[in-house]
């Protein structure tokens, strides 16, 4: 299969490689790992780009396989806190709402002020290891939908699922992404209001 535009590889460290290092550090706040993901990133994107079908801009397409390694990186290094297979536990998800739909146990209150850098640094970091802790379509269709931005129907296409189950999928990994942020404690407990 022909891609339909003609890539120019040669050119991709002039015009992304920076930003591309930038995006990388950013999330994984060591230099070699952000270089390496970088490299890896090109590599991908050089062995697959027969399958690039011009859809989105080269930029965008390079972030999106970078996010991608981002994701892996932080999924083979986990840490023993988030080594907990929390989809393993689907009963621990059913307490969140009463029978009304309202809040069984209300969301925790965020410990972190976006304003102060390192601590935006940490929480991102939290959110990538909770991210790559999820099960493979689980944080596909996360990451498809939340990072990339991409419709129901484009991700139900690319994943060969229905979009009942996309939303359900979706459902599990926005709950289990906060539970798991809240177990490496991010959010403190608010009480619910009996009014």
């Amino acid at each position: 299969m022909k891609s339909v535009l003609k890539l120019n590889s040669d050119a991709w460290v002039d015009r992304y490689g920076d930003a591309l290092f930038h995006f990388a550090l950013a999330r994984v706040n060591k230099r070699e790992i952000a270089e390496d993901l970088v490299q890896e990133t090109f590599l991908a994107a050089v062995q697959s780009q027969e399958r690039f079908k011009g859809q989105s801009s080269e930029k965008t397409w390079l972030f999106g396989i970078l996010k991608h390694k981002v994701i892996d990186h932080y999924r083979k290094n986990k840490a023993t806190v988030f080594a907990l297979d929390l989809s393993n536990d689907p009963d621990s998800l059913d307490g969140f709402f009463n029978a009304k739909g309202g809040w069984q146990i209300r969301p925790q209150h965020w410990s972190t002020h976006p304003g102060k850098s390192q601590e935006v640094k940490e929480a991102l970091d939290h959110f990538y290891q909770c991210l790559s802790g999820l099960p493979q379509r689980t944080a596909d269709v996360f990451v498809y939908r939340e990072i990339d931005g991409l419709g129901t129907d484009e991700i139900c296409k690319l994943l060969g699922i229905t979009s009942a189950n996309c939303w359900v999928i979706l459902y599990r990994a926005r709950m289990l992404l906060r539970k798991c942020l809240e177990l490496v404690g991010l959010g403190k407990k608010r009480e619910v209001s009996t009014k």
